[in-house]
């Protein structure tokens, strides 16, 4: 079904990343990560040395330069960028920093969107970000807004770090929700926001499971089946 597109919309750490995965493996149709597209801006900026607010005119010229790849290698999916693989380096604290005034500048969004759209040319996707039912793809098959409260996005990602044997702080955890809601949803360009017609699924008290359940219940209604 070339030209249909899920958009997955919603704040930082809402769990986009793992439904909108397991929705396109549901359906065959292809995951892209926008939100890794902003980090490989703001990773590769950083290793140019070149910083957000001071040196945005060249940050949004890098931007255009890049080119930008989307692979499944041993059954994981990977960004690469120029070749580089850069799927770990751009998840460092540092990188998540600097991403959400990066993706601020218009130069990198206009550069980045015109690329998004560019792969959705051939093949249906799943493509989940902040603003790809109100900016990137107004005209979706299905858009759906995947929401949670700061206090439980901070603690899914409080309970994840220790699981992963690292040291956290739920206190700042929260406070970094808190902070990058209001840059995302207060930015002048494409801020971050619920379409009109987009379906809010709030995700409190459900698992990532039971979102994705919802999801594809959504897609059968709108008469959407994958790998066709």
């Amino acid at each position: 079904m070339t030209g249909c597109i899920v958009a997955i919309d919603g704040p930082a750490g809402v769990g986009k990343s793992t439904v909108a995965q397991a929705v396109a493996e549901c359906t065959g149709f292809t995951y892209i990560d926008t939100g890794a597209m902003y980090r490989a801006v703001a990773y590769r900026a950083m290793k140019a040395g070149l910083s957000p607010g001071t040196d945005d005119e060249a940050i949004g010229q890098l931007a255009g330069e890049l080119d930008f790849e989307f692979k499944t290698v041993g059954g994981q999916r990977r960004l690469l960028v120029d070749g580089e693989d850069v799927s770990e380096v751009i998840r460092t604290p540092e990188v998540g920093r600097r991403s959400s005034p990066v993706s601020a500048i218009p130069a990198v969004r206009e550069h980045l969107v015109a690329a998004q759209r560019r792969m959705t040319e051939r093949v249906p996707v799943v493509m989940e970000g902040r603003d790809i039912g109100t900016v990137v793809f107004p005209e979706a098959t299905l858009k759906v807004f995947l929401t949670a409260s700061a206090e439980e996005r901070a603690r899914r990602r409080y309970q994840q770090m220790l699981e992963r044997g690292q040291e956290a702080c739920y206190e700042e955890i929260l406070a970094g929700q808190l902070e990058r809601d209001q840059r995302d949803r207060s930015r002048a360009i494409a801020p971050l926001r619920r379409a009109a017609d987009a379906v809010e699924i709030d995700s409190d008290n459900l698992t990532a499971e039971q979102v994705v359940a919802e999801v594809m219940r959504l897609l059968e209604t709108a008469g959407v089946r994958g790998d066709e």
